[in-house]
């Protein structure tokens, strides 16, 4: 392996942020390896993006997991940054919702930041450096009607980022959790807000550049919880 470049691993690429942020770190210079289920969308990325790398994957199987790790240090090298960005989502209230759908959520949010982690932080920490970013949303912090299926889920995963971040920051190694209080510009949303103002939603490219800009701070003003929201948003 001779690449290089630093190695960023994303996961849950998809159209919108996932995409966004895997755009943003490449054209930083990182090679970026791409973690999802849908191999169509990955490689039609990886021919887009230069610096892109499809590795399909699903981030709850702790197999694939390997597979998928292995064949990214043996192509482009040791991961210098994870941005978890897989979500499992699912609405409903606690009379609603299946118990297996809140369990599926809480595999993706929770325990797939856990698998990664678990394999990726001890070469950062040899290292001294490196950075793991999860990105959430408001249910992280709030459990609102209706979102019995998703609020937990992400609430366990940013008090386990925080976990992380208390224990390997003292190391060199960066954990924040980047929460996003907003509805994400996309053609769905757009769709389901159709008369909403532009400036109503938070474009996945805005949202990339903060990733880049936390994963990347100063190690004087690392921050953790960092919230992102448009300037009309009532909070």
């Amino acid at each position: 392996m001779t690449n290089p470049k630093p190695v960023a691993i994303v996961t849950g690429v998809g159209p919108g942020t996932g995409a966004a942020v895997v755009r943003r770190f490449a054209q930083g210079g990182y090679a970026v390896a791409m973690l999802a289920r849908k191999r169509e969308r990955l490689a039609r990325l990886e021919q887009e993006i230069a610096g892109a790398h499809a590795y399909p994957c699903d981030v709850t199987d702790e197999a694939q997991i390997d597979s998928a790790l292995a064949a990214v240090r043996a192509d482009l090298g040791t991961p210098n940054v994870l941005i978890h960005n897989a979500v499992g989502g699912a609405f409903g209230n606690f009379l609603e919702i299946k118990p297996e759908v809140l369990n599926q959520n809480f595999q993706v949010n929770t325990m797939a930041l856990l698998y990664l982690a678990r394999r990726l932080a001890p070469a950062m920490m040899a290292a001294g450096h490196g950075a793991i970013i999860a990105s959430g949303n408001t249910s992280a912090l709030r459990g609102k009607p209706g979102f019995a299926g998703f609020a937990p889920t992400k609430a366990a995963q940013r008090i386990l980022a925080e976990s992380i971040a208390r224990e390997i920051g003292p190391k060199g190694v960066h954990v924040a959790y980047v929460l996003i209080d907003a509805v994400i510009d996309l053609g769905w949303t757009r769709k389901r807000w159709p008369d909403a103002p532009a400036d109503f939603f938070i474009t996945p490219a805005a949202i990339a550049e903060e990733i880049w800009h936390v994963t990347h701070q100063e190690r004087c003003a690392w921050s953790f919880n960092v919230e992102v929201r448009p300037f009309r948003e009532v909070w």
